[in-house]
Parts: structure tokens; C-alpha cells; sequence
């Protein structure tokens, strides 16, 4: 085998070695966002229901 053909052979290894690295890195950050997110949307639940008592703006008369 020739050795040009050898160092690109490896060359190419390394590099598709680097973006699977860089592919899984970005899973993992995007798995973390959506944890971010969601965990968010939950403390923005809570908080609104605690803001807003119960029974505030059901009984709302629009007729004029």
C-alpha cells in the first residue's frame, strides 16, 4: 500500500474523529437546553399561580 494513500487514510480518520466529537457535543447542549427550558416553563407555572389568586378573572361581565 502506499504510504501518500496510508497518511490520507489516517488524516481522514482523524478528521472524521473531531466531528463526531463536535456532533456529540452539540447533543449534549441541546439536550441541556431543552432541560433549561422546560424546567423554566415549570417555575413560570408555579409563580403565575401564586400571582394570580383563585377565582381572579372568571367572573368577567362584557356586556356594555
Amino acid at each position: 500500500m502506499d504510504p501518500t494513500s496510508i497518511a490520507a487514510a489516517m488524516v481522514g480518520a482523524q478528521a472524521s474523529q473531531t466531528q463526531m466529537a463536535v456532533a456529540a457535543k452539540m447533543l449534549r447542549m441541546n439536550a441541556d437546553q431543552a432541560a433549561s427550558v422546560v424546567q423554566l416553563l415549570d417555575s413560570a407555572q408555579k409563580n403565575i399561580a401564586s400571582l394570580v389568586g383563585p377565582g381572579i378573572g372568571q367572573n368577567l361581565d362584557i356586556t356594555a
